[in-house]
């Protein structure tokens, strides 16, 4: 026990973090169980602990970020767990039709009314654009505004939103610029939800993995479906995209990127959020374009996440008194440790948010880039 404790003291000394401290970035210690716990099971460890009660952060954002800043979650991801589901990964691909069904139905199936207490009217569980503004609502409106422009939406366009939540996009878009908006999701709570908030416009919602699209479309985009894609299938998605855009169509990706490769999720937002998922980098996605399009613009505002994550967790403290009735504590902490880790991971910039226009043949005379 001493040397595991002196060890994860001394990870949390670079990053200026004490144990018993009053700073922002400070931890409390419950349970000295804890620091054999990290040392076994790593990141995935930590986050238990956490979800279970074992430690506290005076403002825990804060802590991951310091924590993040000096590649303190590198130290404890090298788990004898984590080096099996690696191999696993490398060997098979876990994000294929069946794999891609476990984050929907573990994650976005969940009661719609957890995810409306927290988002904005336009349901967007994606980066908010905060130019000029700190009111999330705002942001998010702002955000898919800039996609429309940056797709150069009109409206005579038929439009394919991969991925397409409830609906939020294909609202804003069909009642601004009339086009018509094909949605498509694995969702079925998703799915229901969209198809009656859109009701009345000129959106389609289907049920629908990416591998399965058919049509010709002028417009193609995907708001936060990438990041469930994975790194064996992103040449795929880019074959598809381009076998459904016209000749002279535009596309849009908006995706959180990371900076290094890796073959795996987190192991704890793997069990926990996002099963079967992982960040692409830079590298990987450009790669991927190869053959298909000419890439046109990217935009890289990942700061706006903290921002975004920050204002989803006081959403979410808020309406905690009426969620509680269905979820217990162990999902509050275990909703609050990913919200507010997240942020910091921003914060740190280790993830990035990136907004990538591709076109098939390249825009004649030039894209013009919208910010």
């Amino acid at each position: 026990m001493a040397s595991a404790r002196t060890f994860v003291e001394d990870l949390l000394k670079k990053a200026d973090i004490q144990i018993g401290g009053t700073r922002p970035q400070d931890i409390t210690v419950h349970d000295e169980r804890l620091f054999n716990r990290v040392i076994r099971y790593g990141t995935l460890g930590l986050g238990e602990a956490y979800m279970d009660g074992w430690w506290d952060a005076n403002a825990l954002d804060e802590t991951v970020y310091r924590f993040v800043k000096v590649g303190g979650e590198k130290r404890v991801a090298k788990t004898f767990l984590r080096l099996l589901r690696s191999l696993r990964s490398r060997i098979f691909n876990i994000q294929n039709k069946i794999g891609a069904r476990k984050v929907a139905t573990q994650h976005y199936d969940l009661d719609n009314d957890l995810y409306m207490s927290f988002l904005d009217p336009y349901n967007q569980y994606t980066c908010g654009y905060f130019k000029g503004t700190d009111n999330l609502n705002v942001a998010q409106e702002q955000k898919l505004e800039l996609i429309c422009q940056k797709l150069q939406l009109k409206k005579s366009d038929r439009v394919l939103d991969i991925g397409c939540g409830w609906g939020g996009f294909a609202k804003w878009a069909a009642e601004r610029y009339g086009c018509h908006i094909t949605g498509i999701s694995i969702s079925d709570e998703q799915i229901k939800f969209a198809k009656e908030f859109t009701k009345g416009l000129p959106v389609e919602i289907v049920k629908s993995d990416y591998r399965d699209i058919v049509g010709t479309y002028d417009k193609v985009l995907s708001i936060g479906m990438f990041e469930h894609v994975g790194y064996k299938n992103y040449k795929t998605y880019f074959k598809i995209v381009d076998s459904v855009l016209k000749p002279d169509g535009l596309s849009l990706l908006h995706t959180i990127g990371r900076l290094t490769p890796v073959t795996i999720n987190d192991p704890w937002f793997e069990r926990y959020i996002f099963p079967n998922s992982m960040l692409p980098t830079v590298d990987q996605t450009g790669k991927a374009t190869e053959g298909f399009f000419v890439m046109e613009d990217w935009h890289n505002f990942g700061a706006d996440y903290d921002k975004t994550l920050m204002e989803w967790f006081k959403n979410f403290e808020s309406a905690w008194p009426n969620l509680k009735a269905k979820y217990d504590e162990r999902f509050y902490r275990m909703w609050k440790y990913y919200l507010l880790s997240c942020a910091g991971a921003f914060r740190a910039r280790e993830m990035q948010l990136w907004q990538i226009v591709l076109s098939k043949n390249g825009v004649k005379g030039g894209y013009t880039s919208v910010r």
